[in-house]
Formats: structure tokens, sequence, C-alpha cells
């Protein structure tokens, strides 16, 4: 028998009895979908959660907090500039930033506005090289041109515009562009309780460049840039320790960034990466989506109770036909085959039904719920809000498909070789 003709056997039979088959099929059809469904419920956690993470920091950013010194820690301002150089010397590598903030209160002042800053000390040739982002304006050229956080200008508040905002009301800031800008920053050191207050100190600089805008709208940025240089003056003229220091170390691609960090942890360095958080992550989500594919299967399997049935009485209504093709010669591996590519036929319909409906629940909860979830929160709702409820990688399909047509395939073994059981003589006698 051509293998057409095992089609047409096939399909004539399936005809035969449709509505029976339909069933069969529906009930296959909701078992792999709730399987896919399920599934991509975990997918759409992790790839919203991993977008989080990805968005809140530079993928290719590796911080160190110190290194190991056998029996004493070295801390990240007391690492030697030449285990530095090291690093910028590995492969893949594309810049490491020392960045240093003053043990000093830092004030912005611009004519008669003003704004509490973070002060950020850094090389401006090595940021370049990280890809420090510009809004507007230009890197620094110079030791007096720094960079302002994207929000300062919004923070330059005069006194009466700090009384508005202080009771709730909307404030303007500083109007028109701070490029070019000379702005006075005005340094006071800290002091413990009950110490009298230092004197300040204040230096003039000229605004080159706006930080580009934080990836959260609910950040603020009211940073000031300045060249590391600056750090020896104002420690001399303040009288001040050697501020908070940390490291920052860039790979030229996210795919480098694991190797470069198992590459400073052999060598004794503390240091977290986005990657430490996402094999963190990536352990925990493996987990749970192994977890929900094997429920998912249990419904694959329930599912195919009726595949079981629906072959088992297959058999039982075709006795004399099988013993009429015994009789004409078809060998018991040809009867097997016919009965379990039936079976197969379920499984596969019902699959290809089942990945065409769930991509469109997909589709419809990935639409639906983040609405629902958006109008609910009400004015406080993000202005970058995303979530993911599904998703539907290619894997996801393939291993469904496999786990329902396998399972269906199963199904027809037993009454695939019951039929080839069947004892023609008693098969020919058995009424039409």
């Amino acid at each position: 028998m051509q293998f057409k003709d095992q089609i047409d056997f096939i399909r004539q039979h399936m005809k035969r009895n449709k509505l029976r088959v339909a069933t069969t099929i529906l009930a296959a059809t909701m078992g792999c979908a709730f399987l896919i469904v399920l599934a991509s419920i975990g997918f759409g956690l992790h790839q919203t959660i991993t977008d989080d993470v990805l968005d809140n920091n530079m993928v290719t950013e590796i911080e160190i907090a110190g290194k190991s010194g056998g029996e004493t820690e070295v801390a990240p301002a007391d690492i030697p500039a030449a285990d530095l150089q090291k690093i910028r010397e590995m492969e893949h590598v594309v810049a490491v930033v020392e960045r240093n903030q003053p043990e000093a209160e830092a004030q912005t002042v611009i004519g008669n506005r003003s704004a509490y800053s973070r002060i950020v000390l850094s090389s401006m040739e090595e940021e370049q090289k990280a890809g420090f982002a510009l809004s507007e304006g230009k890197m620094p050229s110079k030791a007096e041109e720094i960079v302002v956080g994207y929000h300062m200008a919004k923070q330059l508040l005069t006194e009466a515009e700090m009384e508005k905002e202080a009771n709730g009301e909307e404030v303007d800031g500083f109007a028109g562009s701070l490029i070019g800008q000379t702005i006075e920053l005005q340094l006071t050191p800290f002091r413990d309780e009950g110490e009298e207050a230092k004197e300040s100190s204040s230096w003039e600089f000229v605004v080159t460049g706006i930080a580009k805008e934080p990836a959260k709208d609910w950040m603020t940025d009211n940073s000031v840039y300045a060249d590391s240089s600056w750090g020896a003056v104002f420690n001399e003229e303040l009288d001040l320790q050697q501020g908070y220091k940390y490291i920052l170390v860039y790979a030229d691609e996210l795919q480098n960034v694991g190797g470069i960090t198992d590459t400073l942890k052999e060598d004794g360095y503390y240091v977290y990466s986005v990657t430490e958080e996402l094999g963190s992550m990536n352990v925990f989500f493996t987990a749970l989506k192994a977890g929900l594919i094997f429920v998912g299967t249990i419904a694959v399997l329930i599912a195919s109770i009726g595949i079981f049935n629906t072959m088992t009485m297959a058999v039982t209504e075709r006795t004399r036909e099988i013993g009429v093709m015994k009789a004409v010669g078809a060998q018991p591996k040809l009867i097997r085959k016919l009965f379990l590519m039936e079976s197969a036929a379920i499984g596969i319909i019902g699959t290809v039904l089942a990945v065409a409906i769930s991509f469109a629940i997909s589709l419809l909860s990935n639409w639906l719920i983040p609405m629902i979830v958006l109008n609910s929160l009400g004015e406080d709702r993000p202005a970058d809000f995303t979530l993911v409820i599904s998703t539907i990688p290619w894997q996801l399909v393939v291993i469904a498909s496999a786990i329902s047509i396998g399972v269906a395939m199963l199904s027809g073994w037993r009454p695939a070789r019951k039929a080839t059981q069947i004892d023609v003589i008693q098969a020919l006698r058995q009424e039409m």
C-alpha cells in the first residue's frame, strides 16, 4: 500500500466518525493550548523583568566594589593605578571609569537660583570611551568645563519658587538652556552631629553638556560631572578626606560582560554586573517555566485518554476490515502503522489548532491585561509602563508540539498493537 493510499485510508475512517473524531481533536487542542498559554506566562514574566533590569542598568557596565588583599580587603579608592591599567588592557574592555564624590554638600548657583547637587568627579576622556550619553551639548575639553544632569535646569529655583514648591505648587525652574552658562559651585564640608558649621568655598564652571534623560521617569538627575583633577583641589581647600570612590569597567558588548566578570573574580576583585542579576533570575525562571510546562503536560495527558478511547473504538469497529486486510496479505507492521498514523493525525491537527489559538490568546492578554492594570493605577500610572503577560517563543512551540504529538502517538500505540493481534478467522466471521 502506497503512502498516498494510507493517507486516503485514514481520511475515510476519520470522516466516518466525524463527531467522535472532532471531540477528540477538540480535547487534544485544549490540552496543548493550555500547555502553551500556561508556559507562555512564565516566558512573559521573564521577559518583563529582564527588560526592566536592562532598562535600569547600563548592560555593559561592571562595578568593582573592592579587591581581596589576603587578610585585608582593599577598598576601591586603594586599588593601585597599575592594577586598573591592567584591567584597561584586558580584551573587550573599552574603558575603566573612576568616579569620586567629595565628602561635602554641593550647591549649584546661577544668578538668584540655586539647587542642591551631587558632585561626580571623573575622567571625561574615559567617560566618553564608556559611552557617556548627552541629550544636548558636548563633552568637556577643559578642566573648567562640566556636564550637568538632565533635570538640573528644573531644579534651579529662586527662594520664592522654593516656597511655592514646598506648598505643592508647580514651578518651572530655569528657563532656557544651560549650555554655555557659567555656574557657581559651592561646597560645604559635612559635619558631625554637634560640630560647628564649616566654611564653604566656591568655584565657577562653564556648562558644555546636558546628560541624557534617565531611563525611568521617576529618576531625577541633578548631578554635576567635573574632571577628576578637581578632587585634589577640593580636598586641599576644604581639608577633606578621600571621598567615596567607585570604579566602573565597561565592556564592548553585552555578550562579553560575563567573561570579563569571571576574569576579574579570578583576580580577586569583588564585582557586580547585570549578568550577575540576570544569571540568578534565569535560574529561577528556568525552574518556573519547567514547572509550568510540567503542569501543562498533565492537561495533555488527560486529553490523551480521549485519543486512547477513540482509537480503541476504531479497532473494535474495524475488526472485520482488519481481518480482510490480513487475509489479502497485509502485514501486522502495516496495520499498526495505519492506526498510529491516525492517532498522530489527531495529535497534529489538535496541535496546529492549539498553536493558533495560543497566539490569539497571547495577543489578547498582552493588549487587555496591561490596559486594565493601567486604568486601575489612575493618575499614578508611569509613563514608561510596559508589561508583557505572555510570550510564545519558537522553542515553546516546538516543545509543546513534541509533547502533544508524542502523547497522541503513545495513546494510539496500545490500540494499534491490539489491531495486529486480531485473529483473521474470528474477524471474518464478525458481522458488518
